[in-house]
């Protein structure tokens, strides 16, 4: 029933994921939202994968997620105790579920164990992680540490923006001032998550999670206890042409495997959302099967909605500030002029210095392709 599934927004550093999220988090009738959940496992836990807290076992413990695992989050996710039969919502960085640097992906521990005999990839003994815990290694190229069986119960869209953006937005939290809020004291270029989207993106649609052209869910309709604003109640358009778009073969898979309960492809630029953000959200709904309703874009004077904004955005200091003092998306008075390559290098220059911002560039031309890529799929509004 892919109507009721987990939405798992997928995405990577800096995509203005957190404003996005933040338009759902208005949805407290029908939806549980959950912040960037397999950051814990991946960066803190016994199974991480990242190299950021290696040597660095007092930051590990103080994040109070030294011991959470892979299965961990994916039990608190499938299976929660606290959404009161609401609908999970998603938000998290598609890198945290890959190995770092294209290194061989394997089965969690927690998740092999969990699923021994069931496995959809197949397993066999492989080497340790970066936390020294043994994975195993999946028979087809999965190239997440999550089994497809798993994978298959989310309902997985994506959330991108032109690394020219995001790449200077990372780097300016990795050194100071912000650094000493955010903890992030290097910048790491592997943490730029294109790279992990699209190998995601092209896992998922080769083994038919999602894919082109499938029926729109059903709209999710409101928590039995929450009470109708008419004004407020917007039926989404079921206007499947515009929501899937992108080449007519994958690179990775010219004729994708499809499952009964596949998903459409559901890929958002943010320049887009920042553009026209209503109706963004508004075919994303549709794509998605919730009711849109205007309100969704504000929420100036919800004081409970901003205490659990606050508090779930304050396991990333310094990186969400301006999804926290937002009250509402609101359109850009008009599009953002896209400069020059040499107007970009002075830019960075100026702000982080010449080494800076050859480190920058590298970054950002690294990542153009994919992004690219997986813009192809965005949809048009």
């Amino acid at each position: 029933m892919s109507g009721r599934k987990p939405i798992f927004v997928a995405t990577h550093p800096r995509a203005c994921s957190t404003a996005f999220e933040r338009v759902f988090m208005t949805r407290r009738d029908i939806l549980h939202c959950v912040h960037e959940p397999f950051g814990d496992a991946f960066y803190f836990g016994p199974e991480r994968l990242s190299e950021r807290y290696e040597k660095d076992e007092a930051a590990r413990k103080a994040s109070g997620f030294d011991q959470v695992t892979f299965k961990d989050v994916v039990d608190r996710l499938l299976s929660p105790t606290d959404n009161e039969g609401k609908r999970v919502f998603i938000k998290d960085i598609a890198h945290y579920l890959l190995p770092p640097n294209q290194k061989p992906a394997s089965i969690a521990p927690s998740l092999r164990e969990s699923h021994a005999g069931a496995l959809a990839d197949g397993t066999a003994p492989n080497s340790a992680g970066a936390g020294g815990a043994s994975h195993s290694t999946p028979a087809v190229p999965n190239p997440t540490v999550i089994p497809l069986e798993v994978l298959r119960k989310f309902h997985f869209t994506f959330l991108i923006r032109h690394p020219r953006r995001a790449i200077p937005s990372y780097y300016r939290c990795t050194v100071p001032p912000l650094s000493a809020r955010t903890g992030f004291h290097q910048f790491i270029p592997a943490e730029a998550g294109y790279d992990e989207l699209r190998r995601l993106f092209d896992y998922l649609l080769q083994e038919g999670v999602i894919s082109r052209g499938r029926r729109q869910p059903q709209q999710q309709q409101p928590h039995k206890n929450e009470q109708q604003n008419g004004d407020d109640d917007v039926p989404a358009p079921a206007n499947t042409a515009n929501i899937v778009n992108g080449p007519s073969s994958s690179s990775s898979s010219s004729s994708s495997s499809s499952s009964d309960d596949s998903v459409p492809i559901t890929v958002i630029d943010a320049d887009d959302l920042l553009d026209k953000p209503a109706e963004v959200v508004r075919a994303f709904c549709a794509a998605v099967g919730i009711d849109y309703r205007d309100a969704m874009l504000r929420w100036a004077g919800d004081a409970e909605g901003q205490r659990l904004a606050e508090a779930a955005f304050a396991k990333w200091d310094g990186f969400h500030d301006d999804a926290i003092a937002s009250c509402e998306l609101r359109a850009r008075g008009h599009a953002k002029a896209t400069p020059t390559e040499e107007e970009e290098d002075e830019e960075w220059r100026e702000k982080y210095g010449e080494e800076a911002q050859k480190v920058i560039r590298a970054c950002v031309d690294a990542n153009v392709a994919d992004y690219e890529y997986l813009k192809s799929f965005a949809i048009q509004v």
